[in-house]
């Protein structure tokens, strides 16, 4: 039997006269598209263009919701409360769910955005809060969160179905976390060295920390990042590659 994996991209991140990534281009090679909410990027004219494109491609849509900081594109920490991480994402969802029911399509889940996400991924008490916001908006809305995290456990605790989550471009620390974006050795920028960590990880469990050390990992879906000089070429190389390895891309919703 194929193993299957859900391959995942952040979307919608344009916003004015500003435009991020080649949306249009890579939903032909993913299964899943996270679309950001106005807060981090994105704006309701992209979120409303971005959800008719997924759809017409039969993309499982998730909510994207990040820190209210367009100018660190959500990247930056910010001391916030479990409460105003639980406030930030209900009206994220909100806001994205109406655009969805609009053009008569259906959210599959939510996945936090940058310094929100690996906040969360540590600090039990955002994940907490989190994970309540997703499950009190909808129960049935997959989690999506980073592999071992504490996010994925308080969505685990509260009822909902999570999706652990692993990354092709980006390297790992001993402790499953993934290197800061502020270190040198964050990204994985060879197409070849990526495409081998997401086939260790979906098929051995597996994935090498920067100490050389293998770290188990489960994976249930691959994000892909769609804003880098290469990203399209990836993106269409991804598939084909899995393929070869007996890997099948499904949108998370129709084998979790």
């Amino acid at each position: 039997m194929a193993l299957t994996v859900d391959l995942n991209c952040d979307m919608g991140e344009s916003f004015g006269a500003y435009t991020m990534g080649n949306d249009e281009a890579i939903l032909q090679t993913i299964s899943s598209a996270n679309i950001a909410c106005g807060f981090h990027a994105g704006d309701p004219t992209t979120m409303r263009k971005t959800v008719r494109m997924a759809l017409e491609k039969n993309v499982g849509i998730g909510v994207h919701p990040g820190l209210q900081d367009l100018s660190g594109f959500g990247r930056r920490e910010m001391a916030i409360s479990a409460m105003e991480a639980f406030d930030l994402v209900v009206y994220q969802i909100g806001a994205l769910s109406a655009f969805v029911q609009a053009e008569g399509g259906r959210l599959q889940h939510v996945k936090p955005h940058g310094a929100l996400y690996n906040m969360a991924a540590k600090d039990a008490r955002l994940a907490e809060a989190i994970a309540e916001a997703v499950y009190k908006v909808n129960p049935e809305l997959i989690l999506f969160g980073l592999a071992g995290s504490e996010l994925v456990k308080a969505g685990e605790r509260i009822g909902l179905k999570t999706a652990s989550e692993v990354f092709s471009d980006r390297t790992y620390q001993p402790d499953g976390m993934l290197t800061s974006r502020r270190e040198p050795n964050a990204l994985i920028t060879d197409h070849e060295l990526a495409i081998r960590q997401i086939v260790k990880m979906v098929k051995e469990g597996k994935v090498t920390a920067t100490d050389g050390t293998d770290v188990s990992i489960k994976a249930d879906t691959i994000c892909i990042h769609g804003d880098g000089k290469t990203a399209l070429e990836f993106a269409r190389r991804i598939p084909s590659a899995l393929q070869q390895e007996g890997i099948e891309i499904k949108k998370i919703a129709s084998f979790l």
